[in-house]
């Protein structure tokens, strides 16, 4: 696989001007990411650039779940549900299992709540039917059972729990691994490459893009049949240099998230009502506890949205119906990080619009998506490209194979058995501590032993980043070598855990920098 340090970013500079593509997508987020590894298994030359780091916006700013979506039965929307579970359950067995792990979710009953124990016994009952009772069967349980799952529940008027089983991973990893698939698949990438200005014909036609790499100024083009602007938040502003009267199509919504350090063992997470429609997660994730989400709508520049002091106080607020007070303390966040839903266009309040993918053609010919997300990235990803295959005038001709069913993500393996063999490893002296051999094992499948490897030939490079965490300097030089990691932020945002940890010091931050160059 070809880096994209030094040099190796002048290479791919190259290849992508002076290759004809049959696709150019235009951002690495869930939906481009997807489309590319659909595409390139399908046979077409596709490369995709992405002004920032892949999955660097909101599509690393997710809640960390792979759901059916308990809260659509509100609406009636099972058959989104039974979809849901039959991707979510793909990814846990086949495609990801190395990544996306099973977890057990509560639902507190308290009184006076918006839900009584009946409505949602049945409702978690009916979850579970339509997953086929792949993660056990919904039901009820009393309180004592509850806390014994999450110690940490209010107990103050609590009468029961529901309980229901979905899935978990996280997000940066997942996108990282299938930006891997679609390079492994014969796609060309590059992060850190800004769109500045479309290609475009005498006629109006979109037939490539202008770019120009952020990291050192370099200006370059490429030139493809067909470019699909896969930019999420930023979709109207591309959509707005094909066409400058092109009207908006889609909206904003903030959502913002905390972590905290955990205090104890949780075996479930809480998914707590706060009114009819609305629920707050808290759920244990990377050693630490993921508080969210808010739901609001956002106007601004896309690339200034954080988390302030009213959402810190809102997420606090709401995490506190049904966890102790001593569990939700603000000085326990280690990360407090924020994304933009796309939704479609119109009328009304963001947290009554639908969540669906929206398509659109432009003037010039551009396809545009905006609108996805993680559990059924793979579904939208061929969604989408079965849209490009039958678009007017086939721009894509008889190029478009079939793709192929249920390609796993690379390092597929089962990470139980990935750790045992780095912490039993024969050579004493490459045998791993337990925690780090766990750590890697669920954020690189077999791929662990690729850094298991970097250890050998360099001893040094299996001490850990931060004395507190279980990332190890191996991952920082693969992050480097191997996933495209340019910047600071790659490594320790993305290509590890050191931020959601509070971890990247100072200290932390100057070392990856002099490892980058």
């Amino acid at each position: 696989m070809r880096t994209t340090t030094g040099a190796d970013r002048a290479e791919i500079r190259e290849e992508l001007s002076r290759t004809a593509y049959d696709l150019l997508v235009i951002g690495g987020g869930i939906l481009g990411t997807s489309v590319t590894w659909m595409a390139a298994q399908a046979g077409l030359r596709v490369a995709m650039v992405d002004a920032g780091d892949f999955a660097g916006a909101t599509s690393s700013a997710s809640s960390k779940l792979v759901h059916g979506g308990l809260r659509y039965l509100q609406t009636g929307n099972v058959r989104l549900v039974a979809e849901n579970h039959r991707e979510r359950r793909a990814l846990a067995a086949d495609i990801a299992p190395h990544l996306v792990k099973p977890l057990t979710f509560l639902v507190p009953i308290y009184k006076g709540g918006p839900h009584g124990a009946a409505k949602l016994g049945a409702g978690v009952f009916l979850y579970s039917a339509l997953s086929v009772f792949g993660d056990g069967m919904g039901k009820v349980i009393t309180p004592h059972q509850a806390l014994s799952k999450v110690p940490a529940l209010r107990t103050e008027g609590l009468r029961a729990a529901a309980v229901y089983g979905d899935h978990q991973m996280n997000d940066s990893r997942v996108a990282v691994m299938t930006v891997r698939a679609a390079v492994d698949a014969g796609a060309v990438v590059l992060n850190h490459a800004e769109v500045v200005g479309l290609r475009q014909t005498g006629a109006g036609t979109v037939i490539g893009a202008e770019l120009r790499d952020r990291l050192d100024g370099t200006e370059f083009g490429v030139s493809a049949r067909l470019v699909l602007n896969a930019t999420g938040p930023w979709v109207d502003h591309l959509r707005r240099m094909e066409d400058p009267g092109a009207a908006p199509s889609i909206r904003l919504s903030k959502g913002a998230h905390l972590v905290l350090r955990r205090h104890e063992p949780w075996k479930a997470a809480l998914t707590t009502p706060i009114d009819k429609y609305r629920v707050s997660f808290a759920i244990p994730w990377e050693d630490h506890l993921l508080l969210g989400t808010t739901d609001e709508a956002y106007e601004g520049d896309p690339g200034a949205v954080g988390v302030t002091e009213a959402d810190i106080a809102q997420i606090l607020d709401e995490a506190g119906h049904a966890v102790r007070d001593s569990q939700v303390r603000r000085e326990d966040i280690t990360y407090a990080f924020a994304g933009l839903r796309v939704l479609p266009g119109g009328p009304g309040q963001v947290t009554a619009a639908k969540r669906e993918t929206v398509v659109t053609r432009g003037v010039g010919g551009m396809l545009s998506v905006a609108g996805g997300k993680w559990t059924t990235y793979r579904h939208i990803g061929r969604h989408v490209l079965d849209t490009l295959a039958h678009l007017p005038g086939q721009p894509l001709g008889d190029d478009l194979a079939d793709i192929l069913p249920a390609v796993p993500l690379p390092g597929v393996a089962s990470p139980d058995a990935v750790a045992m063999r780095l912490w039993t490893d024969r050579d004493p002296g490459a045998r791993m501590d337990p925690l780090v051999a766990r750590h890697l094992a669920t954020h690189y499948g077999s791929i662990a032993f690729d850094l298991a490897r970097l250890i050998r030939e360099d001893p040094a490079l299996g001490e850990r980043i931060h004395p507190d965490g279980p990332d190890i300097w191996a991952q920082a030089v693969y992050a480097r070598d191997r996933e495209w990691a340019a910047t600071v932020d790659d490594v320790v945002r993305r290509r590890t855990t050191l931020t959601v940890r509070g971890l990247d010091t100072p200290d932390v931050r100057d070392r990856i920098q002099e490892l980058l160059g």
